[in-house]
């Protein structure tokens, strides 16, 4: 091969390797600037800001909702004659009492969770006690008139089953790793009779204590889990989630001189709670 054949081959040869190398330079660097390219990691949903709306909380949620119910309740209450007032002898209501006490029925509203696909739904035992009639509605608007398969007035916990297809239900979780500051979900039906709607109310906060030991004189509750996420009036027997989606309590009462909710929410641990169901 000629002399000047070698050197226009060596010519040719360096352009072409200059022409790959700013091809591959010009690859990288839209790569870099446009993100999608063969580097870039696959694209998240996003909202109009570019920043991601679903966490482990609405993913709990997501997973959780679907098995709270409303246990609205039917209970008949004895209702006796009131004394008249001082001074003014036989009072009015007293005249029904030589009839024997009255009977009145009385509506109440509570929540639970469906923790068993079978239709085993755990409750408060004060939002059933006395039940002449107990009906379940879903979130999904279905409702179910339930039994009462058992009650432990003592640790506040209940028992019921309703009978249907393709329910949804929770997964208990274990009360014993629960650490103090943890995010927790709340998850009923405050005030449900109000909003006449049976999706769930959901609340957040953090697990405040635990073990605490409550004495009212005339109650008294061991071994709660306390929480600052808002719990009202109608909540009780609803559960407390972690992020995982588990339940890790059953909420049960509130210290509120006012009734409403001050941060200052209990629920009972789930593995007390299993105990109890699992023996009923």
């Amino acid at each position: 091969m000629k002399a000047s054949q070698i050197v226009l081959f060596g010519i040719i040869i360096l352009i072409l390797n200059a022409g790959i190398t700013l091809i591959l330079i010009n690859q990288f660097q839209t790569n870099q600037a446009g993100g999608h390219g063969i580097f870039s990691a696959p694209d998240v949903p996003c909202d109009s800001t570019g920043i991601s709306r679903q966490n482990a909380i609405t993913r709990a949620v997501a997973d959780v909702e679907p098995a709270v119910v409303s246990v609205n309740v039917i209970k008949t209450q004895i209702v006796r004659g009131r004394m008249g007032a001082p001074g003014l002898g036989f009072g009015f209501f007293d005249f029904f009492d030589f009839f024997g006490p009255m009977q009145r029925q009385v509506q109440s509203l509570g929540s639970g969770v469906i923790y068993d696909p079978e239709g085993l739904i755990i409750t408060n035992a004060h939002v059933v006690e006395g039940a002449t009639e107990i009906k379940v509605v879903l979130a999904d608007n279905r409702e179910f008139d339930a039994t009462l398969i058992g009650l432990d007035k003592e640790n506040d916990v209940a028992k019921l089953r309703i009978r249907g297809n393709n329910l949804p239900y929770a997964r208990l979780g274990n009360s014993d790793d629960i650490l103090v500051g943890e995010w927790c979900i709340a998850l009923g039906n405050p005030y449900g009779y109000v909003m006449n709607d049976a999706k769930p109310t959901v609340s957040v906060g953090v697990i405040s204590a635990l073990g605490r030991n409550l004495d009212f004189g005339s109650s008294r509750h061991y071994n709660l889990i306390q929480t600052d996420t808002a719990i009202n009036q109608g909540n009780s027997g609803g559960p407390l989630v972690n992020i995982y989606g588990e339940v890790i309590g059953i909420n049960t009462l509130i210290i509120s001189e006012s009734g409403g909710n001050i941060g200052l929410g209990f629920a009972l641990p789930v593995n007390a709670v299993k105990q109890l169901v699992n023996a009923m």
